[in-house]
């Protein structure tokens, strides 16, 4: 038995180090409330996080922003890192809000990693803990080379934007910025680029780290419904036909409500993003088409780096389309399963509880933007297809 608890803890750590890690970079992991000065602790490194990347990072871009308006590229390139600051400051908002909501969710996974599981229930839940993993490590390594790449290659003569006397006076920064004291004498420019880049670090991993954290709880609630999926399907062989029903009735239940809460947490974070994807996708990809056409605007690194850029919004974007789909078709599956099952042959009682599990599985459990549209694959490409719409309408309009 202490083998088997081992075993379970085991798990449990394995499957939530590397998003828990991240999140608490971030200071965006809630706290145990029952341990008052592990709370207070991660309510200032947050605040002090939040700060930072405000008065570091966004504010000085947005004024920059300003200074530049008017000019399409410079515009564009300004955009590619103030939006995704100002979608940071956003998410973590969010998760400060609704830290409260997100702690039973994150008791839950333990619940469910702690309680006996038959072996093939453990092997879902544990390749399912897997693709998290993977998920969250390529995101954070992919935002850390980014910034990486930023803030290392002006010093091997590589540009990664436009410098101009309305962006930079002096020695230019990494990433177009204004500051109302004077950062182009040292140590002034010096200890600004050092703040902007720790700031840099804190801001990919609160990015990164909500995205996966979101990963982490539709994937662990699939891994549920798979289970779940898996236990309705051998209700056959259950000494205890009505013990087992009356224990899949409660965790469906259970798993639905959950959702909900997920969806009520996380649905105004989504549809900011979508607008935020949308919105940086359509220029970015009219900035490179622009370049293909006009040739000679921008150098080949930064066209490299606009693709770049590009491609990773598409893949985070992605992610929530992906995780969303498959929590659809996890709950398709239990709908499916129950109405095969002949309840027909048992008892009124029986066939009402089976009933039931038809009833709150006809209906799809999904993650909404918005409470507008659901996330899914379909939702994707109708993204794409307007943004791709937008982009040749600005052409021709620029043209």
């Amino acid at each position: 038995m202490v083998l088997l608890f081992q075993l379970l803890i085991t798990d449990f750590e394995w499957a939530l180090s590397v998003n828990r890690f991240i999140l608490r970079i971030a200071g965006l992991w809630p706290p145990d409330n029952y341990d008052t000065r592990e709370a207070l602790k991660s309510k200032i490194w947050l605040l002090y996080n939040f700060l930072t990347i405000l008065f570091i990072l966004t504010i000085p871009m947005l004024i920059s922003l300003i200074r530049v308006w008017g000019d399409m590229i410079l515009m564009i390139e300004n955009m590619q890192y103030s939006l995704p600051c100002i979608g940071t400051i956003f998410k973590i908002c969010i998760i400060w809000y609704k830290q409260a909501d997100l702690l039973p969710l994150i008791n839950m996974i333990e619940r469910d990693w702690m309680k006996p599981k038959m072996k093939e229930e453990r092997d879902v839940m544990l390749n399912r803990a897997r693709i998290v993993r993977v998920i969250a490590i390529c995101g954070i390594s992919g935002a850390l080379c980014g910034i990486i790449i930023t803030f290392s290659f002006p010093y091997l003569g590589l540009r990664l934007r436009q410098v101009t006397n309305l962006t930079d006076s002096g020695k230019p920064l990494p990433v177009p910025s204004y500051f109302l004291h004077d950062v182009s004498k040292s140590p002034q420019y010096e200890l600004t680029l050092l703040m902007q880049s720790i700031t840099a670090v804190a801001c990919g991993c609160s990015y990164t780290a909500v995205d996966h954290f979101l990963g982490l709880l539709i994937l662990h609630i699939c891994g549920q419904l798979e289970n779940l999926h898996l236990r309705l399907s051998r209700m056959k062989k259950y000494p205890n036909f009505n013990a087992a029903l009356e224990y899949n009735v409660q965790d469906h239940i259970r798993i639905i409500r959950s959702v909900d809460i997920i969806d009520r947490t996380f649905n105004s974070m989504l549809l900011v993003l979508v607008l935020y994807f949308g919105v940086l996708f359509c220029f970015q990809a009219f900035l490179i088409v622009e370049v293909v056409n006009r040739k000679g605007q921008l150098s080949l690194t930064q066209m490299i780096w606009f693709v770049a850029d590009t491609v990773y919004i598409l893949m985070h974007m992605c992610l929530y389309c992906v995780v969303g789909e498959i929590l659809i078709m996890q709950s398709e599956k239990i709908y499916q399963v129950a109405y095969e099952y002949p309840w027909y042959n048992k008892e009124p009682k029986v066939a009402k509880s089976l009933m039931l599990i038809m009833l709150r599985a006809s209906k799809p459990l999904y993650i909404t933007a918005g409470r507008t549209f659901p996330m899914t694959m379909t939702t994707f490409c109708n993204l794409l297809k307007t943004s791709a719409g937008y982009v040749s309408v600005l052409l021709a309009n620029h043209g």
